[in-house]
């Protein structure tokens, strides 16, 4: 091998031993973020299904708390759904529905639960002020992940 060779051999050799760190970054909120790089997913507008029947809703809502985009509301919603929605009237599983459903963004439904965010005037209702006393967990429960489903198969009390 040639000496050209070798020290080529031998920088390559060097640049392969270095770790390739990727830049990591916020580009949040900055003022120069042109925001050409978000990429908004059109949703289905939500709708209300007034010919639902209570335990299909309650069923589906239950599916729907546990399925978010993100674990915090996983995590809430879950336990919230296990504690309340057997007990909810239509009316309220419907206001339920629409808040856990209609916003596109699930950071905002977490930002209304915790009152890090006012909520808009048609969510203020007795729901959310529920999944607001929740969320405040004043017994210190651990919450750290969604509930077992053998809840489900227990007969109710």
């Amino acid at each position: 091998m040639g000496k050209m060779a070798a020290a080529r051999l031998r920088s390559l050799r060097r640049q392969l031993a270095v770790p390739v760190i990727p830049w990591r970054g916020y580009r949040g909120d900055s003022p120069s973020d042109s925001g050409k790089d978000v990429l908004e997913i059109p949703l289905p507008p939500w709708q209300e299904r007034p010919e639902e029947p209570l335990d299909t809703k309650r069923a589906r809502l239950l599916y729907e708390s546990r399925k978010r985009g993100m674990l915090e509301n996983c995590i809430l919603l879950s336990l919230f759904a296990k504690e309340n929605l057997g007990r909810m009237s239509e009316e309220q599983l419907n206001r339920y529905d629409r808040l856990i459903n209609e916003p596109s963004n699930d950071w905002d439904i977490y930002y209304w639960a915790t009152e890090a965010k006012p909520a808009p005037a048609e969510f203020e209702h007795d729901v959310l002020d529920m999944l607001r006393e929740f969320a405040k967990n004043r017994n210190r429960e651990q919450r750290l992940r969604q509930p077992d489903l053998e809840y489900l198969f227990e007969p109710p009390p």
